[in-house]
């Protein structure tokens, strides 16, 4: 193995394993030395790919949220040619799918963004108000094709956003308390199945009948 690919592995084990720590001990109780114990690496590795926690922090945000728009985005392509009702549905389910087979670094990223701080304002600003826009389009795009019913946008994007994400921010009271997995295909299977009845129910008008499958 080359020193780049062996580098890049280092890379991503000190950041799996600090993702791990972040999630059972906090982002505040999990130190340096803790991470490169578990990474089984020298701490000055960290500070190298990373200049510290802070960095990793920045890394975990970067990573989540470049992913979670590339989800939404590669449906919004599609709305000049596809009813904005299956491109928002195909979105839903590619953001629970990346979420489910990210659970653990899903969890860490939507429970920090709840606490404010530079780094959370800096996502906000950047990463969050993207996602708007995004999930606009899609709101927007399925009125101009006569398929969505009007209602207020803002209070939509809400309500599916709660939804998409609650199951991996609270995935300890899902398992402890009723028995769901939200890594597990099953779950996401089911619960794509439910916001889909959820969006026909709250935004197709009645003409705009939807296909049989939108995967």
């Amino acid at each position: 193995m080359g020193k780049p690919a062996a580098l890049g592995l280092t890379k991503e084990n000190i950041l799996l394993s600090a993702v791990s720590l972040f999630n059972t001990k906090g982002y505040s109780g999990t130190s340096v030395r803790d991470i490169a114990k578990k990474a089984s690496v020298n701490a000055a590795n960290i500070s190298y790919h990373f200049n510290g926690k802070q960095g990793l922090l920045e890394s975990c945000f970067t990573r989540f949220f470049e992913s979670y728009l590339e989800c939404l985005e590669r449906e919004a392509d599609k709305l000049d040619y596809t009813p904005a009702d299956e491109c928002l549905k195909r979105a839903v389910f590619n953001v629970l799918q990346y979420q489910s087979e990210n659970h653990l670094l899903a969890r860490f990223v939507w429970r920090e963004i709840s606490i404010d701080s530079q780094v959370v304002r800096e996502i906000i600003s950047s990463y969050l108000m993207k996602e708007r826009y995004l999930l606009k389009r899609f709101f927007e795009m399925g009125l101009d094709q006569n398929r969505f019913t009007s209602m207020p946008v803002s209070i939509f994007i809400i309500q599916l956003k709660s939804m998409m994400s609650m199951p991996f921010l609270n995935s300890q009271y899902l398992r402890e308390v009723w028995h769901v997995f939200p890594q597990e295909q099953h779950f996401v299977d089911r619960y794509f199945t439910s916001l889909e009845q959820w969006i026909d129910q709250c935004l197709l008008i009645r003409s705009a009948v939807p296909r049989v499958s939108t995967l």
